[in-house]
């Protein structure tokens, strides 16, 4: 697929469920959210079909994700469903997570299919991780990433939102995790979204990091495999590192030119940009009327965010579209 820009749309952001077991500051209201009717969610089967039209059409990348995508029951079915439609064209299947559940579930996932991981985790304090999370439990996070690895996850990323004021004092600490561990540690500036909307005071540039980690290089070579100018990050290392630190900086260096992403929410809309209040219903459809809906949708994705103007357009908060 492509749109009026001329961009190859072949990646799918597949929100599984917009429940969570945690309550993230920036994320959710501290009330969570109202746990909706099963009927008003799709079914497994429903998102299998969603997934199955978009890698027809030329998506060739899906991450599925919440909420948090591990407390949908039968994830890992779903997993299975999705690693099927490699013959069809899907190459890589993956995950975003908060790693609380992860201890039980990394080795189903992997034999299920999943390619790769991506963790959140923005502190590396027990205290701060329960205030961020409202609730959460540091341990069960790092146990989740331990048996990742000990499942046999090769390609393991951990993502931190910057957070002025909150984690400003760790942002050495959480880059050097790279220095020991094969994974990549990666710093995604606070967006003006739902509940991050009233944070901007806690807004950080992403090149914090560089000034708090000041041995890190820019990756020049085929270690890094996201390194093309229209990559989402700008990824770092050092000598004698096993990983590398990723930036990603969708406040001060806008990516939108090269956006090659499509996202489905858990009740089935298509939306065409993260910040957009536009979302296209898909339920219902199904065959050639769903391929021409999803082909017609993506010819009028917008040409990128506008948010050094104005918060987000976005009608829903983070937990409800993935990120």
């Amino acid at each position: 697929m492509n749109d009026a820009y001329g961009r190859t749309i072949n990646y799918l952001r597949l929100s599984v469920t917009d429940l969570c077991n945690l309550r993230c500051v920036y994320c959710m209201p501290p009330e969570g959210v109202c746990k909706r009717s099963h009927g008003e969610i799709c079914s497994l089967e429903e998102l299998a079909e969603l997934a199955a039209a978009c890698v027809a059409l030329g998506v060739k990348k899906i991450r599925l994700t919440g909420g948090e995508p591990l407390v949908r029951k039968g994830i890992c079915n779903l997993v299975e469903q999705l690693n099927a439609l490699r013959p069809a064209g899907l190459e890589e299947l993956c995950m975003t997570t908060n790693g609380s559940l992860l201890a039980e579930l990394a080795a189903p996932l992997l034999a299920a299919g999943l390619d790769r991981l991506n963790v959140s985790l923005d502190t590396l304090r027990p205290e701060r991780y329960r205030s961020l999370t409202r609730g959460g439990e540091l341990q069960r996070v790092l146990d989740g990433l331990a048996a990742a690895e000990a499942a046999g996850f090769r390609d393991i990323r951990l993502n931190t939102v910057l957070l002025g004021g909150v984690n400003e004092d760790e942002l050495g600490e959480l880059a050097r995790l790279a220095r020991i561990h094969p994974w990549s540690i990666r710093f995604i500036e606070l967006m003006p979204i739902g509940p991050g909307a009233a944070m901007g005071g806690a807004f950080l540039p992403a090149s914090r990091v560089l000034e708090a980690t000041t041995e890190l290089k820019r990756v020049q070579n085929a270690r890094c495999k996201m390194q093309d100018e229209n990559s989402v990050a700008k990824y770092y290392t050092a000598p004698g590192w096993a990983g590398t630190v990723g930036l990603i900086a969708p406040m001060s260096r806008r990516f939108c030119e090269g956006c090659s992403r499509i996202r489905i929410t858990a009740d089935g809309r298509l939306k065409l940009c993260l910040h957009s209040a536009e979302e296209i219903p898909l339920r219902g459809l199904h065959g050639a009327a769903l391929r021409q809906t999803l082909e017609a949708a993506v010819r009028r994705k917008p040409a990128g965010h506008k948010l050094s103007e104005a918060p987000s357009d976005s009608r829903r908060p983070m937990n409800e579209i993935g990120g």
